[in-house]
């Protein structure tokens, strides 16, 4: 017999929640969602950053700024999925908060890059530039092949737009390649 999982609402409220809810959440309508995650594997990164410096890239896809809505999702053979529909056969995710791992590293005296979107960045850091490059001694089908990478990993309506990129960084390396203007 199959076990069949359903969503509920933990009993034990999560410390400090009040304090830590964005003031965005505390606007949106009785009845929305808040996909709350905590700080913890950021908060772990930046630790690391602070003690031994460098930087983090995060690329994801994902919101710029704290707002409720709900994100969780399941993902089979590139289509959607009942996220709880067969566990561990699935991809689950969900929209990174860009918002909330800024504040994070703020408020951790991280210096914070970004975020930006995807398409932006990349051009930034000069995809078009290479990508030409690459085209000037490709062959007629390799040169389509690098047009349609191009525009999936910058177009608003593909990649470009949806994904997010934000660096963690410490505060002597100055501003990161890619965010500057």
């Amino acid at each position: 017999m199959r076990t069949r999982l359903a969503f509920a609402v933990n009993p034990v409220p999560a410390m400090h929640f009040e304090k830590a809810l964005p003031d965005a959440v505390r606007a949106a309508p009785v009845g929305a969602i808040y996909e709350w995650r905590p700080a913890a594997y950021a908060l772990e990164i930046i630790h690391h950053l602070k003690s031994h410096g460098g930087a983090a890239l995060v690329i994801d896809y994902g919101y710029v700024e704290t707002q409720p809505g709900e994100t969780l999702q399941g993902v089979r053979r590139h289509g959607y999925a009942d996220p709880l529909s067969d566990p561990g056969e699935i991809d689950l995710t969900a929209h990174v908060d860009f918002g909330a791992l800024a504040q994070a590293g703020t408020a951790s005296g991280m210096a914070v890059n970004g975020p930006l979107t995807q398409g932006e960045f990349l051009r930034r850091l000069g995809l078009e530039q290479r990508a030409a490059r690459l085209k000037a001694n490709a062959t007629p089908p390799q040169a389509a092949d690098i047009d349609s990478a191009l525009t999936r990993l910058t177009a608003p309506d593909q990649m470009g737009e949806l994904f997010k990129v934000l660096a963690f960084a410490d505060p002597k390396l100055g501003t990161l390649p890619g965010f500057d203007s």
